[in-house]
């Protein structure tokens, strides 16, 4: 490969664009009218609009993606995380097209992309699975037969969910069946597939997860584990690595399970297995997720190695150059996803112009970031502004680290999970490592906004969100609270 399109945006898009020029490759953006002055439009060696801010009109649209790939000869096309990086049809289409797709096999993506066929898969493997049922079900009497059975509390899920939508948690049979219906509702507006099932829900879990890579040539490791448990609406905000509950014995075990889960669907790529882990240290594979992770840098950092260099190498068809013993964990990294988002406000969307800009210049920090002073959250996309990563020695000087970068990021304009960040790593129990998915409803419900500041941040995001809600599907639970 010599050329290589980055079909995203944002901090993704320019950081998996570094890894392309260090490679000495030429790199492609592609950009909505939203995106026209982005970082990563005036990185790139050529830059293409490909259509209006909403992104089904732009970084969705895959037939012009494919187009604009094959008039600049194009050899390869790097998905990123969100967008199409995850549509097996997509992946596909490249291939066809003659385009190598930087990621798994179309096949690999279809199976993992249903949490039922992921299960059909892995559990020929021996891989420890939730209590449950393994079958799409949407006979309400059924259903209610097949919870009883598996007992309460259990969790409802959409089959091809992700991001906490179509799911619900029933504590009895009194509210299964409106709980069962909001599901199926929401996993049909959100996927346009209503299939869900059913799991018994786990106490106090930890969402743990592990990195993968595999070759070509079937070479398959793992590169150890991310603790994901900080997590708001059940998508995460926080990220560290290694977990600092695993044993020697126990990240072996993981590991290999992960190893497992990859096989079983004959992956290629880097790719996530997703486990949860209970309070007596079961685990239980949850899914994978057949792309780059928006956390993949705590693992770098900790591993020493480029993730998206391998993914590229593996698409050129190299093998692995390093074996499961040459891997070694460094240290300890920790990141917050800087959300352009309220916290004080149930982490409502803040949108607005970045009047101050300046992040933190510091040794052992690194930052993904999309934005630069004076830019626009769009109202169209995920309201992530960057990454803030911290490397230490241990854990406790991540976290010093960690604590020290956000008081030197400034950002004025819109309300950021900065403050978060800092409420979290104060915190007793995240220090001593006693806790689980349950921590920002357990300590951070009750917080209160403080300022006037916040307060009119707040109104003016919901001004902006309300002016183009006939331009834009709003979560379900924004339109709630709106």
């Amino acid at each position: 490969m010599k050329k290589i399109l980055v079909a995203n945006r944002g901090e993704i898009a320019l950081r998996i664009m570094k890894t392309i020029r260090k490679m000495g490759l030429k790199c492609v953006a592609v950009y909505s009218d939203a995106d026209r002055n982005a970082p990563h439009v005036l990185y790139a060696d050529e830059s293409v609009c490909i259509g209006k801010g909403p992104s089904s009109q732009s970084y969705l649209n895959a037939e012009k993606i494919i187009e604009v790939s094959k008039t600049l000869n194009v050899d390869g096309i790097h998905p990123g995380y969100g967008f199409l990086s995850e549509n097996a049809g997509f992946a596909k289409k490249v291939i066809d097209s003659g385009i190598i797709f930087i990621g798994p096999s179309a096949e690999s993506m279809r199976i993992m992309g249903s949490k039922l066929a992921a299960k059909d898969a892995v559990k020929k493997f021996d891989v420890p699975m939730v209590p449950g049922i393994d079958t799409a079900i949407t006979d309400i009497e059924t259903a209610k037969i097949r919870a009883k059975e598996i007992g309460y509390p259990i969790l409802i899920k959409a089959s091809a969910g992700g991001g906490g939508k179509g799911m619900r948690t029933v504590e009895n049979e009194v509210d299964f069946e409106e709980q069962m219906n909001r599901a199926v509702s929401e996993a049909t507006s959100s996927f346009g597939d209503g299939s869900v099932f059913i799991e018994k829900y786990v106490s106090k879990p930890r969402h743990i997860e592990v990195q993968v890579l595999a070759d070509l040539h079937g070479n398959c490791v793992h590169i150890f584990e991310r603790e994901c448990s900080i997590q708001r609406r059940h998508q995460k905000v926080i990220e560290e690595a290694p977990s600092s509950i695993l044993t020697p014995a126990l990240r072996k075990k993981m590991g290999e399970a992960a190893v497992l889960v990859a096989k079983s669907c004959n992956y290629t790529g880097a790719g996530t297995v997703e486990f949860l882990v209970d309070d007596s240290m079961n685990f239980y594979f949850l899914e994978m997720n057949t792309r780059l992770q928006v956390e993949h840098p705590v693992t770098e950092m900790i591993s020493g190695l480029d993730l998206v260099e391998q993914q590229i190498n593996v698409a050129m068809g190299k093998p692995l150059n390093f074996t499961q013993e040459d891997l070694q964990i460094k240290g300890h990294a920790i990141e917050l996803r800087v959300y352009a988002e309220d916290p004080f406000d149930n982490f409502l969307p803040s949108i607005g112009t970045l009047l101050k800009y300046e992040e933190p210049k510091m040794a052992n920090i690194r930052i993904d970031s999309g934005y630069t002073q004076g830019m626009t959250i769009p109202v169209f996309y995920d309201p992530m502004i960057s990454k803030l990563i911290a490397y230490g020695k241990d854990r406790h000087e991540a976290v010093s680290n960690l604590k020290e970068a956000i008081k030197n990021y400034k950002i004025e304009g819109v309300a950021t999970t900065l403050p978060f960040g800092t409420f979290v790593l104060n915190n007793e129990e995240f220090l001593t490592g006693n806790f689980d998915t349950s921590f920002v409803s357990k300590h951070f419900k009750n917080q209160d906004k403080n300022n006037e500041e916040g307060e009119a941040i707040a109104l003016g995001a919901l001004a902006i969100w309300l002016q183009n809600i006939n331009e834009v599907k709003l979560p379900t639970e924004t339109i709630t609270k709106l």
